[in-house]
């Protein structure tokens, strides 16, 4: 049988007992990065007195997925073996949805162990909590997919959840002042780990917070559902339409205050 077992995102005693258990007893781990579950393991051995079993590490993560699956063979898993991410849930914004989907073509028994999600820790902090969420996990990094893209995460009603890079984290909260400047926003970075840290505010309050803080670290931002009235129009409403560039940048330059070359040059 195989079990995807979630792993801390930093708090080595978020492990559950179930997950320590299983990675003492299997023999076959499948893992996104080889070197981080060894040493996940060594850690886990000396902080929760483990002794795993190991005998064989096959790397599995979304560049190798299918090629390594198919040289596989389904009986690998008439015993104990585990699939582990290098860090939260396994197959949400990491490799093993494919897997997922192998299992399910072969017959194969299979079960998700619950445990650590960065996602799901920032909503529950966030106080944004209306029962209806999107998760839309790391945007593009540039180009008209990332300003789509975000323009779909601020204007659909729910509140969204988005994952950051250090690198990007200040060109993300500059976007979304330039587009919604008094969104709320719910903001922690380094989740579980010594020098997490949460920040809460509009998305321009936000803006000057981060402008003293070091930013280094993994970003989950949660934006507050908009609650707009029916029949007013946004800028996602404007990109779905059959119209040239020009006209849609008036119209977005009417809605945003900016400028319409400004518009047109995001829409190119």
């Amino acid at each position: 049988m195989l079990h995807f077992i979630p792993t801390p995102i930093g708090n080595l005693e978020d492990i559950s007992f179930r997950s320590l258990r299983l990675l003492e007893e299997a023999k076959v781990i499948l893992c996104e990065d080889t070197r981080v579950t060894k040493r996940l393991l060594h850690l886990l051995k000396t902080k929760h007195q483990i002794t795993p079993k190991t005998e064989q590490f096959i790397s599995l993560h979304s560049h190798n997925e299918e090629e390594t699956l198919k040289k596989l063979s389904p009986s690998l898993f008439e015993d104990t073996v585990l699939y582990v991410s290098d860090a939260g849930m396994p197959a949400v914004s990491d490799p093993g949805c494919t897997l997922v989907n192998y299992c399910n073509l072969h017959n194969i028994s299979y079960d998700v162990l619950p445990g650590c999600n960065a996602a799901l820790l920032a909503y529950a902090g966030s106080g944004f909590c209306d029962n209806k969420f999107l998760f839309f996990g790391f945007l593009p990094h540039k180009g008209n997919n990332r300003f789509n893209q975000l323009q779909e995460a601020l204007y659909n009603g729910y509140v969204t959840i988005i994952y950051e890079s250090p690198h990007r984290i200040l060109k993300l909260i500059d976007e979304i002042c330039t587009i919604s400047p008094q969104r709320e926003l719910y903001l922690i970075k380094e989740a579980t780990k010594m020098h997490q840290k949460s920040f809460k505010g509009s998305a321009s309050e936000v803006q000057n917070m981060l402008k003293e803080q070091n930013i280094k670290g993994e970003w989950v931002v949660v934006l507050k559902g908009n609650k707009r009235e029916i029949g007013l129009i946004s800028v996602a409403d404007i990109l779905k339409l059959d119209i040239p560039k020009k006209q849609a940048s008036k119209l977005i330059a009417k809605i945003t205050g900016k400028s319409p070359k400004a518009c047109y040059d995001e829409l190119l």
